[in-house]
């Protein structure tokens, strides 16, 4: 009754400024102390809580029936990126060194690839939709006029949310976009959420690398560690291009930055026809892409939803600033020189060889089921969802999330 006299009271004022200025007093101090809850629950969880999952067996997502690198980053949304002649032909006699720096992963009979054509498999059962998930549900359709793009999400049953996007690029083709997303080097210059990227392995005869990335996250959560095998296969003019997720022992585990074991993006990079003068001048990008960050799928799904036009724009902005840079005539990074290390293959005769493999064989270890701690309270949820959005914009941005947030959990809006 107390609560409810005050509400009457502040109703009651002469002036409707006096009213809100009333109002903004009276709720300040609920959401300083959600706020201020959620940082000090995240940033003060105890190490005990670190040990008791990492000691837990492992135990792998089950998608649907199919699997799938990327937005990047959310890849994100979120998604990835590419001296002289003489320097490359250095680099390919150079003798092998241990993993922690950058090896020769020179593959030797009977040793297992950490990206094989099982992957290959599964990104194609995604590219032509015939992977058994669930439909993907449309978020966006924007265009500028250098580029469109196109958006979707599904939820599965197990596992976090996936998404795929289809960008189609003007004046580009298929081999500048793979070296931009592959040269790590380039990459750092224009991606301000990755601090570190640094090759571990790498194959000169498949192209394969295993790469260690750590991206700066939101200031109430530490940054993220991956480590990411990826390789690149050639169909005719098409490119699949796999970056996942991998076990790699000789890099030990750390409590900061936290390592994301459960991660997937990869993309199909061919030509397309442009829109301006139907010539195919133009380049399609269709990205697949999920994982598991470690804070509340909602709350990621929310951060998704609000930056990822932005996000796709500061790629568009990075790809130019590449072809200006490969335009000068400046050398190429030994990203960039991988990247055209290509497996050639014939799709569709590795199509009739057998069926795709099932997520559940290709996942990286250590992939934890849809944990119950996840179920967290709606109070939680709503008090970090303010945080991320305060994190991202000042504005509207963060009207919009609170606005968003509380419509869901109130039951009047659709679902995220």
């Amino acid at each position: 009754m107390a609560l409810v006299a005050a509400l009457l009271d502040i109703l009651q004022r002469p002036s409707m400024g006096e009213v809100i200025f009333e109002l903004c007093m009276f709720m300040a101090p609920v959401w300083i102390a959600v706020v201020v809850g959620v940082l000090v629950g995240w940033a003060w969880k105890p190490k005990w809580a670190n040990l008791a999952i990492d000691s837990l067996p492992p135990t792998p997502i089950h998608f649907p029936s199919t699997s799938i690198s990327g937005f990047p980053s959310i890849s994100t949304l979120k998604f990835q990126v590419p001296s002289s002649v003489s320097w490359i032909k250095e680099s390919q006699s150079s003798t092998t060194i241990p993993c922690s720096t950058s090896s020769s992963l020179q593959p030797t009979e009977g040793e297992k690839s950490v990206v094989t054509d099982a992957d290959l498999l599964y990104l194609d059962g995604l590219v032509e939709e015939q992977d058994g998930g669930p439909a993907w549900i449309q978020m966006m359709d924007r265009s500028t006029p250098n580029m469109s793009y196109q958006a979707w999400r599904r939820d599965p049953q197990t596992g976090p949310p996936q998404y795929r996007s289809r960008t189609v690029y003007e004046d580009a083709t298929p081999e500048m976009l793979r070296d931009f997303f592959w040269d790590d080097e380039f990459r750092l210059k224009w991606d301000d959420m990755l601090v570190h990227a640094e090759t571990l392995e790498q194959c000169p005869t498949t192209g394969t690398m295993v790469v260690q990335w750590v991206r700066k996250f939101p200031f109430f959560c530490s940054d993220r560690e991956y480590i990411i095998g990826r390789r690149i296969w050639e169909s005719g003019q098409t490119y699949y291009c796999v970056t996942k997720g991998v076990p790699c022992s000789s890099v030990p585990r750390r409590n900061k930055p936290r390592r994301v074991d459960l991660y997937y993006s990869s993309w199909c990079i061919r030509a397309a026809e442009s829109k301006r003068d139907g010539q195919m001048t133009a380049c399609e990008v269709l990205l697949f892409h999920y994982e598991d960050m470690g804070i509340p799928w909602e709350i990621a799904k929310l951060g998704v939803r609000q930056g990822m036009w932005g996000a796709v724009g500061k790629i568009d902005r990075g790809f130019r600033a590449y072809q200006k840079h490969r335009a000068s005539g400046d050398p190429i990074s030994r990203c960039a020189f991988m990247a055209q290390i290509n497996t050639k293959v014939d799709i569709e005769n590795l199509r009739s060889m057998g069926n795709r493999t099932s997520p559940s064989e290709i996942e990286p270890e250590d992939s934890p089921e849809k944990p119950a701690g996840r179920n967290i309270s709606k109070f939680l949820v709503v008090g970090g969802a303010i945080a991320l959005a305060c994190s991202l914009d000042r504005g509207l941005l963060t009207k919009a999330v609170i606005f968003g947030v509380a419509r869901r959990f109130a039951g009047i809006g659709k679902r995220l």
